[in-house]
């Protein structure tokens, strides 16, 4: 399989240690070389050559952010009110910590963010005094997750 223009190919045992990883990053190597039916070594080369092709962006430990009090996840709409206030707007949504996915878009909005509140009213707080107070912010429109129903990478 051709992953890019650069000539960079993944195999059927460059799929099996990807697929391995993606159930569980902390899946030892020694494990995943062993149900491959290769060493330790040649999944480490293999590994080294799919991270400087670009299709490997590093690991990651992801934490539940119910377990922190964060129980309403939300979905905004930014509308601005000129494309040149874009930049300025983004450079204020990232000192935001409750913003945590930040999109330019295509149709209504401008801008499109993802939001992690504790609640109802923490989300009320931030769309009212912090994300709406930006330049450039016109008004916004907010989609409350009522339940994550998919939460998967791409298929490999």
């Amino acid at each position: 399989m051709k992953i890019n223009d650069k000539g960079i190919f993944i195999d059927g045992i460059d799929k099996k240690i990807l697929r391995a990883l993606m159930e569980d990053a902390r899946t030892p190597i020694l494990e995943i070389a062993r149900n491959v039916g290769i060493s330790g070594a040649a999944i480490h080369q293999r590994l080294r050559k799919l991270e400087k092709s670009g299709l490997l962006a590093g690991s990651k430990f992801i934490v539940n952010p119910k377990v922190l009090g964060y129980t309403t996840m939300a979905f905004v709409g930014v509308y601005l009110d000129k494309a040149v206030s874009n930049p300025e707007a983004v450079k204020q949504l990232k000192r935001i910590p409750e913003v945590i996915e930040c999109h330019y878009t295509t149709g209504h909005w401008s801008i499109f963010i993802k939001i992690l509140a504790k609640d109802n009213e923490h989300l009320m707080y931030v769309l009212n005094t912090q994300i709406q107070s930006i330049t450039g912010v016109s008004r916004t429109e907010t989609f409350i997750s009522l339940q994550q129903q998919i939460d998967r990478q791409i298929k490999i």
